[in-house]
């Protein structure tokens, strides 16, 4: 029922990659302040993968995403902004990572509080930022996992929000999400699917995970990717899934100044209250 087209893969010696690299690094021409930060050799390969190494396609979606970048402005959204969107913890960082020190990002639609698509999106481009942000060096993805728990057709993610939010992720985070697990949706959910499907782009496609707590072989795929003891009991693991809005708040706002520093944005970004300088700029705790 949930089976979709395989994508093609082209896989490329370590001296290809390279030379594949600074084609396109030499296609972009000079690049000056943010743009020249954000577009390192790690960030060029993504787009390159996510276009199976074709140099021109590659060149077009990420100047895409330049081009996204500079109006929509992701670096700069600061929690006090889209506070009011995770009150519910619709959205959050989870406190403990994959099997494979991946951040993860936990989801649940049926936490859903708001009304404002635009201000939902900007939510979760603040989350994904954030998930990127914490990131262990040795890794460039995330794991999200998605709760059904109070999903209804009432509650629904309207199909444009739906889709627009698939847009953002597939061509603006390329090769950012490893795996997505949609954890016992209910029935009703599979029409939703049937049209949400279709904008997802392969890569994207085989990344989906249903898993079903009666289905054995869904849950042992769960069960590579997470350690039971830490996964909470609302994705079939052993841990007590606990949102405090208020501390995941501070968490937030130390996250805001370490994201100043790295883009280089300290000015416009006065430390939060409460915070000495040296509280507010250091890295945020690894779980």
């Amino acid at each position: 029922m949930f089976r979709r087209r395989n994508s093609s893969h082209h896989e490329l010696g370590s001296d290809d990659q390279l030379q594949k690299v600074n084609e396109l690094r030499t296609s972009l021409g000079p690049l000056t302040g943010s743009n020249l930060q954000y577009c390192t050799d790690a960030c060029l390969k993504r787009y390159l993968v996510a276009r199976n190494w074709n140099v021109d396609k590659s060149k077009k979606m990420l100047e895409e995403t330049l081009k996204w970048r500079s109006t929509f402005k992701p670096e700069e959204i600061r929690w006090h902004e889209v506070a009011m969107e995770g009150e519910t913890g619709k959205v959050y960082r989870a406190n403990f990572h994959d099997c494979h020190g991946r951040t993860v990002l936990i989801l649940r639609p049926g936490m859903q509080n708001t009304t404002s698509l635009d201000n939902q999106i900007k939510h979760l481009v603040y989350l994904i930022e954030n998930a990127i942000l914490n990131l262990p060096e040795s890794q460039e993805q995330m794991a999200w996992l998605i709760d059904f728990t109070g999903w209804s057709i009432t509650n629904n993610v309207p199909i444009k929000s739906a889709r627009d939010t698939i847009g953002i992720l597939q061509n603006h985070y390329p090769e950012r999400l490893a795996v997505a697990f949609l954890y016992s949706p209910p029935r009703i959910f599979e029409a939703f699917w049937k049209i949400v499907k279709y904008f997802l782009d392969p890569k994207t496609f085989e990344k989906v995970k249903f898993v079903y707590p009666k289905n054995k072989d869904s849950v042992e795929v769960m069960k590579s990717y997470f350690d039971m003891d830490n996964l909470p009991m609302e994705f079939g693991g052993k841990a007590t899934l606990n949102y405090d809005h208020e501390e995941f708040s501070k968490q937030m706002a130390k996250d805001d100044a370490k994201a100043a520093k790295f883009w280089g944005l300290e000015k416009n970004h006065p430390i939060p209250s409460g915070l000495s300088v040296a509280e507010a700029a250091a890295p945020a705790a690894q779980s």
